[in-house]
């Protein structure tokens, strides 16, 4: 991620932006951000996020750096699609009913884009939410089975994850498998918790965080996993650290205090600013690049765009461990940040040139 401009202007150009779009409705209180970053390798697929935010300016800001990041998933991971991103500001207090009449007000605009952007679940929304929106647009990925859609995407997002940690893992411990690999997962929402389980079949030692005490007790009970404060997991002295909350968990404060070989974990734009991915590299711990670790998601929607076979989708997936273990061997061998080596395969591939 980049350090941000305070002019969105200046910031959406720094992102090498293509287009931001408004939709506002006063009956339901719907405050919506689409941002196309860039189309040209086909129509753009990205998630919508419904939190709360304290400013427009702050979730333009999200929403510009995010479907920044689904151009680079996409083109990483090779597929024919562009970046998007929608944001709805949360209004406090939805009832029910309004939330739905919201989303149908929302699916009528990802209808007015005409294609360019085609939307699916994020932070906030609900598969029940993407069946409102497919009800009043065609150009919606991920609703349930019952509706024709791939349903929840996390478990896929949660395999490709864990793909790319036993990437890191080969790589930089020189392990086969992740049998007694101590591995520190902050956040446990859907996909972290999908994770946590995935790797302890696979013989992974475990320390959990979470903002949710129910959850985080589930695991230490179901998988032997040992409970930590949100804000100290990040300096345990582990193999791997795996942040799947909000974005910027590395950062001035938390890198300093890192005791793992390996950052690799679910959550988008972990590097709260670019230097901190030179930093990790100088400090000897390998990163894996979030948008190309975490894009199982996006796979397993872009494959129902075309007609969803789960087993293609998770065969795709899987590659994500190929894709890991190109970046980390390049920026081996060229010294440089992981990060800034998957920006240069997308860019090369995109704009012909790196841009950084």
């Amino acid at each position: 991620m980049r350090r941000t401009p305070v002019d969105l202007f200046d910031y959406a150009n720094s992102l090498n932006f293509g287009e931001v779009h408004f939709k506002t409705d006063a009956a339901t209180g719907l405050q919506a951000i689409v941002a196309l970053h860039n189309l040209s390798q086909g129509p753009a697929i990205g998630g919508c996020r419904f939190i709360e935010y304290p400013s427009t300016a702050e979730a333009t800001r999200d929403a510009l750096r995010l479907a920044r990041g689904m151009t680079y998933k996409a083109a990483i991971s090779g597929l024919p699609h562009g970046g998007g991103k929608a944001v709805i500001m949360r209004p406090a207090n939805l009832p029910p009913e309004k939330r739905k009449r919201l989303f149908e007000v929302f699916g009528e605009f990802v209808d007015s884009l005409g294609g360019r952007y085609i939307t699916a679940k994020d932070s906030g929304t609900t598969v029940e939410d993407i069946n409102t929106i497919r009800r009043h647009t065609p150009h919606a990925l991920g609703a349930s089975p019952e509706q024709g859609g791939s349903g929840n995407p996390s478990p896929v997002t949660a395999f490709g994850v864990r793909r790319g940690i036993e990437a890191a893992a080969r790589f930089k411990l020189g392990r086969e498998s992740l049998e007694g690999v101590h591995i520190a997962i902050q956040g446990l929402g859907a996909v972290g918790s999908a994770l946590a389980y995935d790797l302890h079949q696979l013989g992974a030692r475990l320390s959990v965080a979470d903002i949710n005490p129910e959850t985080v007790t589930r695991c230490v009970r179901e998988l032997d996993a040992t409970a930590l404060d949100v804000d100290q997991i990040h300096a345990i002295d582990c193999d791997i650290y795996a942040p799947c909350a909000l974005g910027g968990a590395i950062n001035d404060t938390t890198l300093p205090q890192l005791r793992c070989q390996i950052v690799a974990g679910a959550a988008n734009n972990q590097l709260l600013e670019d230097r901190h991915g030179l930093e990790l590299h100088n400090r000897g711990i390998l990163y894996a690049p979030d948008y190309a670790i975490n894009a199982g998601g996006l796979i397993n929607v872009a494959l129902e765009y075309v007609g969803y076979d789960r087993e293609r989708a998770l065969a795709k997936t899987s590659e994500i461990y190929e894709t890991m273990l190109a970046i980390f061997d390049r920026a081996s061998s060229e010294n440089l940040p992981t990060d800034v080596v998957a920006d240069r395969i997308v860019e090369e591939k995109i704009f012909g040139q790196a841009l950084r």
